[in-house]
């Protein structure tokens, strides 16, 4: 069913496209705010990140639609009002398919073109119960059906180098990646994670299954200890038990384990690009140091430097 959106979005990048380019891209996630703080810092890393001219920039969307109208907001300012290429993140976890469209259909109205389709977490309990919407969808896979239906629209999914927690184990969880793809999803961005074989094993077993779609790495570094705590219910895997002794090991020093986190993501980074990652998106947490001090580990010194 067509929401009677413009077939296409003059002027705006599709981010499958940039992905599948030559170069692989550089991105980085934001959350919506819920207070007034929180905005100041949300803009505040969004300006300092701005100059790094990355390839596109993504908006998260809060369990069961918690910060819907955030999430849209911010994404149509973004849009609007900086040089970014805005992606939102659209779940379908307590949404009928009528306030589906409707969001959808704003997004295009701001030019929004870019979409990352999530079945999302329960609210409240991310590991509880998820529960289908009466009228709405039950899969991810079905979102993306939705989402391609009403324009054109360029829709990534989520992937999990280990497994997503609910999934039964890692071949059920890899099919299940590879029916969102031939859903219609033109690439795929990883939950964070922290050893670069989880997503080299990732890539390998959607190759071996015959689907070609890019995987862009999602990662962060870890600032603090608190991180590497939640680390399995953020990321569906546990923390490499070696690294965790790394950690472990200048954990009451706030400084060390920072800039160790900073040293562990900036060679992660590299050997993924060694390995022809198509892109890193770098989960910010709507903080900008951090995420700069790895990029400019990994720009070419001449880029790095005019950042």
């Amino acid at each position: 069913m067509s929401l009677g959106l413009p077939s296409k979005l003059p002027g705006t990048p599709a981010i499958g496209e940039l992905i599948r380019g030559a170069a692989p891209t550089f991105s980085f996630e934001f959350f919506p705010p819920k207070t007034p703080d929180g905005e100041r810092l949300l803009w505040q890393a969004i300006r300092e990140l701005e100059s790094l001219r990355p390839s596109f920039v993504s908006i998260t969307y809060g369990a069961g639609g918690t910060t819907r109208e955030t999430t849209v907001a911010v994404t149509e300012r973004v849009a609007t009002e900086t040089t970014l290429l805005a992606m939102a993140h659209l779940t379908a976890v307590d949404h009928s398919v009528a306030e589906l469209r409707n969001v959808i259909g704003r997004l295009a109205g701001a030019g929004i073109r870019n979409v990352l389709a999530l079945r999302g977490d329960p609210p409240g309990d991310p590991m509880g119960e998820w529960v289908r919407h009466p009228e709405g969808v039950r899969y991810a896979e079905d979102l993306v059906r939705l989402i391609r239906e009403s324009g054109d629209f360029s829709v990534g999914v989520a992937a999990f180098p280990y497994k997503h927690p609910r999934s039964a184990d890692v071949e059920s969880d890899t099919l299940n990646l590879i029916r969102k793809c031939r859903a219609g999803a033109d690439y795929a961005i990883t939950q964070m994670f922290f050893d670069a074989e989880d997503y080299l094993r990732l890539r390998d077993r959607v190759a071996a299954a015959g689907c070609e779609t890019p995987i862009v790495a999602g990662v962060m570094p870890v600032t603090r200890m608190a991180t590497i705590a939640r680390s399995s219910q953020l990321s569906g895997a546990p923390f490499p038990a070696e690294l965790l002794r790394r950690f472990d090991r200048v954990a009451d020093d706030e400084s060390a384990v920072r800039e160790l986190g900073v040293e562990v993501c900036s060679e992660m980074c590299a050997r993924l690009l060694d390995e022809g990652v198509p892109g890193i998106h770098f989960i910010t947490m709507n903080r900008s140091t951090a995420t700069r001090e790895v990029w400019q580990r990994l720009a070419p010194s001449d880029v790095a430097a005019a950042a």
